[in-house]
């Protein structure tokens, strides 16, 4: 069988590599970083990290080798996000946003546009380059594929000709990077619009690259429960003014938001279990030698150790699942919507429970803040809320291609490709019969 979960020289020196940089850099700087009061000057505080990250290649791996990348496969990305995520889960995402804006620049922009912004991102000089991945909405994103132009996205791109411009105007929440370092913008963000009010989800969108300092624009900073150290802001556009040839995708936003969300959602959850993987080390480390008040190490009594060895099977178990997944995309790129939603919905709830289970083996004191469960918890609720939560997108996205009579149950396990078409969009949207 052509199955090999044996990873190469180069792969063990890459996770070693991140694993020393995660514990040593990241993980003191967001502990620091985490007790900040303002949400602004914590994600400011990982800058630093975020430098030497990018001087590391991590900001920039997963790029195409074209224009400046490491054009590193997906299996190699999940290898270090785990490292990445077990150090700090807002840190790693900060990380995955770069790639959630700037890979659709690669899949569905123009040259022009990918010499500029990624060859910018991957250029020496620019170690704190930041893009920011702007989709959602007030109960817009779910929805996105929605057939009603009146639904779903409505950040609006009205194009004028004579200036040779789109002039955009609406808000987005919850973009990701998108208020910079200095809350005066990313140094690009990449934003879905729409620019047809009269066509639905499947027609009417479109992706349009935004440059730092444009007009217009005010930001907004989240206050968030976890992933503090990473940065989302509300956005609110005022006839903002951006070139006609920054436009990309036109009609074709819908498919851009399927593939980012595709190809993120390993990542997504591999970040899961690399905080999950964290707490797993800590519970194994106190299980063994804290006795409760008795005369033997807790693990010694049969309660603490089936639970241990259930979340041992959980992350191993999802660790394959996240490998199969990442090996399925690196075969046929754009053809993993189903798997790369299932593996999202299915890794980062389990792994939630994961990081709940550790809670329940070491006590109360996973209360007890110098131990870090409790930041690790607050971490792990956020996974199937963000990057299109389970319940509002990746199900639904999952179902539209389990329902397409292509599809069939032996398709993933036999390593088949299929086509991702726009027919498979739009599942669990009422029609609009107004």
């Amino acid at each position: 069988m052509a199955i090999d979960f044996d990873l190469t020289t180069r792969q063990r020196r890459l996770k070693y590599e991140v694993r020393e940089f995660a514990r040593e850099i990241v993980r003191p700087a967001a502990e620091y970083a985490d007790r900040l009061v303002d949400p602004q000057q914590a994600f400011c505080a990982m800058k630093p990290a975020f430098e030497q990250a990018q001087r590391m290649g991590l900001t920039t791996g997963f790029l195409p080798a074209k224009y400046g990348g490491g054009g590193q496969s997906n299996v190699d990305l999940l290898i270090a996000t785990e490292e990445l995520a077990a150090g700090d889960a807002g840190f790693a995402t900060t990380i995955l946003i770069n790639g959630l804006a700037l890979l659709p620049l690669a899949w569905f922009g123009t040259e022009q546009l990918c010499e500029r912004w990624i060859g910018t991102a991957t250029a020496v000089g620019h170690e704190d380059f930041l893009a920011g991945w702007v989709v959602s909405e007030r109960g817009g994103t779910a929805n996105f594929d929605h057939p009603s132009p009146r639904a779903g996205i409505q950040l609006l791109a009205e194009h004028d000709p004579g200036a040779g411009e789109y002039i955009i105007n609406g808000e987005k929440h919850w973009s990701g990077n998108a208020g910079g370092w200095d809350l005066q913008g990313a140094d690009v963000n990449i934003c879905v619009v729409r620019t047809d009010r009269r066509k639905g989800g499947k027609e009417g969108l479109a992706v349009i690259a935004v440059a730092r300092g444009v007009a217009g624009i005010e930001y907004r900073v989240v206050d968030k429960l976890g992933h503090r150290t990473c940065q989302n802001v509300t956005m609110t556009f005022h006839d903002v003014r951006v070139p006609e040839e920054n436009l990309f995708a036109k009609g074709d936003g819908d498919f851009v938001i399927n593939r980012a969300f595709t190809w993120s959602g390993p990542v997504a959850a591999i970040a899961a279990l690399g905080v999950a993987r964290a707490a797993y080390e800590f519970t194994l480390k106190w299980s063994r030698s804290y006795t409760g008040g008795g005369s033997t190490p807790i693990i010694d009594h049969q309660a603490v150790g089936h639970l241990v060895a259930d979340v041992a099977a959980r992350i191993e178990a999802a660790r394959s699942m996240c490998w199969r997944t990442a090996h399925y995309l690196d075969k046929h790129g754009d053809a993993g919507h189903a798997l790369g939603a299932m593996n999202k919905v299915y890794c980062t709830e389990l792994m939630q429970q994961v990081v709940g289970d550790c809670m329940r083996v070491v006590g109360v004191n996973a209360l007890d803040k110098r131990f870090g469960l409790e930041k690790m918890y607050r971490d792990a609720v956020g996974f199937p809320l963000y990057d299109g939560g389970n319940v509002g997108m990746q199900r639904r996205r999952a179902w539209g291609v389990i329902a397409d009579p292509a599809f069939t149950a032996d398709l993933i396990v036999d390593g088949e490709f299929i086509e991702f078409t726009k027919s498979m969009e739009g599942y669990g949207a009422a029609p609009d019969t107004a």
